[in-house]
């Protein structure tokens, strides 16, 4: 009779299944990184270049916006996945504002239309639901302080490549934006450089200098919060050099509605600032201005003259005298307008007020739904603010405050939602400030993986 020991020894070992694999990747796909790609694409790639068949929608940055939506709606079909975890007001804004392009679309088919204005309001849909796709991600997708700081940096980052391009051109007279576009694309406009009062107007890889303009604007106090708090002293030199860039190149677009934008920023960010910073701020502006002047002589004059006599000069006087012809026309269908993007300049005429164009194309309601959407972004901005603990954090709110405050005065001079870079960078700002909001406002949520 053999022993237990023995019986141990020649009993044969068992086996243990074989471990299942999971069959979901391990890494997690972020979606800061996903939202950099989509900024090289807005940023570096020339706007007016554009897949021939899909017109203004088929510009490149346009249809990867729209397979952000996509990828968002996917991702909420999984309790695993899903972003939409607690309060987010970005998400009522901007299905507010979705339904009032919707019902302006469904308005316009009681009326006869063109052929054209039927393409154009199919492709103003993809448009706005790609610009729904670039807020909700931002919003709901970013999990940490951290990551919207690596946003915020990629954004100036971003926007320093266009203020490049468009000191080359203003100094040149060369428009190397033409030596970028992908192979398949077709040019969307002209590549000839506008000129006002004997100096190049540089749109950099912007559709026009008025959007660049007003780009860089935007931008410039998420420069300058990088280069204020940054804490690396080897990165200091880079990001005060991002910001001589961009606020260099700005009044290169010689362009009114990009100078009033500056004129936004400081007063939104001067008043807060300890009064330290602001005699810097205040001394550098000056010596700036007196470089410039000896550099580019006339520049700043010229800027100067553009801005002081808004209201008598003739382009004041055209753009006052839209007002006219928009409340005849709005009058008739005062609700929901005759239909979002069917105002076309080549049929009707050209209306630089994208509170007017609003007005004639979505009504009454689509006005409201774009003074929610802008306004919306500097009270969650302000109430992050309050909420934060720290000043780096304060100040960074205050910073989205006036990115929103620049396209609340700028969207009243130019017809925005016709181009490309800037509505894409005010819904993307529109998303960092809500998840700013959230990050400060909402209990640390529980982890997810987003992607699908």
């Amino acid at each position: 009779m053999t022993s237990t020991s023995e019986a141990a020894r020649v009993r044969p070992p068992t086996r243990r299944p074989p471990e299942r694999r999971s069959i979901l990747p391990k890494a997690r796909v972020d979606p800061v990184t996903i939202m950099t790609f989509f900024l090289i694409v807005l940023f570096v790639m020339p706007a007016r270049y554009v897949v021939g068949p899909l017109g203004g929608a088929g510009s490149p940055s346009s249809m990867v916006a729209v397979l952000l939506l996509v990828w968002y709606l996917l991702s909420t079909l999984s309790p695993r996945w899903t972003p939409i975890r607690g309060r987010q007001p970005v998400r009522p804004v901007i299905v507010f504002f979705a339904l009032a392009v919707l019902a302006s679309y469904v308005a316009a088919a009681t009326r006869p239309l063109s052929a054209d204005e039927v393409n154009a309001a199919d492709l103003g849909l993809v448009l706005v639901g790609g610009w729904a796709g670039i807020s909700l991600v931002t919003a709901d997708g970013i999990n940490s302080m951290e990551r919207l700081e690596t946003l915020r940096q990629r954004i100036v980052l971003g926007a320093s490549f266009p203020a490049f391009v468009a000191m080359i051109q203003f100094f040149t007279g060369i428009e190397v934006t033409r030596y970028l576009a992908l192979p398949g694309l077709v040019e969307k406009g002209s590549a000839v450089l506008f000129e006002r009062e004997g100096f190049f107007r540089p749109a950099g890889t912007a559709t026009h200098p008025i959007e660049l303009g007003v780009v860089l604007a935007a931008v410039l106090p998420l420069a300058l919060h990088g280069a204020i708090y940054c804490r690396i002293p080897e990165q200091r030199r880079k990001r005060w050099l991002m910001v001589a860039l961009i606020a260099s190149a700005l009044p290169m677009s010689v362009s009114r509605s990009a100078i009033l934008g500056l004129f936004v920023v400081m007063v939104v960010l001067l008043p807060t600032w300890p009064s330290e910073w602001r005699l810097r701020a205040i001394l550098i502006f000056g010596v700036a201005s007196i470089v410039m002047r000896l550099v580019i002589p006339g520049l700043i004059g010229t800027v100067l003259n553009l801005v002081s006599v808004i209201g008598s000069d003739e382009n004041s006087t055209t753009r006052t005298g839209d007002y006219d012809a928009v409340v005849q026309a709005v009058t008739q269908r005062p609700l929901f307008g005759q239909g979002f993007a069917t105002y076309l300049p080549r049929i009707y005429r050209v209306i630089d007020n994208q509170y007017l164009m609003s007005a004639l194309e979505t009504g009454l309601v689509g006005v409201l739904a774009l003074i929610v959407f802008l306004l919306s972004g500097w009270v969650l901005a302000r109430q992050a603010r309050k909420a934060a603990t720290d000043e780096e954090t304060r100040h960074l709110a205050q910073c989205f405050a006036a990115s929103m405050a620049v396209a609340i005065f700028g969207f009243g001079t130019f017809d925005a939602f016709s181009f490309p870079m800037i509505t894409n960078v005010m819904f993307l700002i529109l998303g960092c400030c809500g998840a700013l909001w959230r990050l400060q406002t909402q209990p640390a949520r529980e982890p997810y993986e987003p992607g699908i």
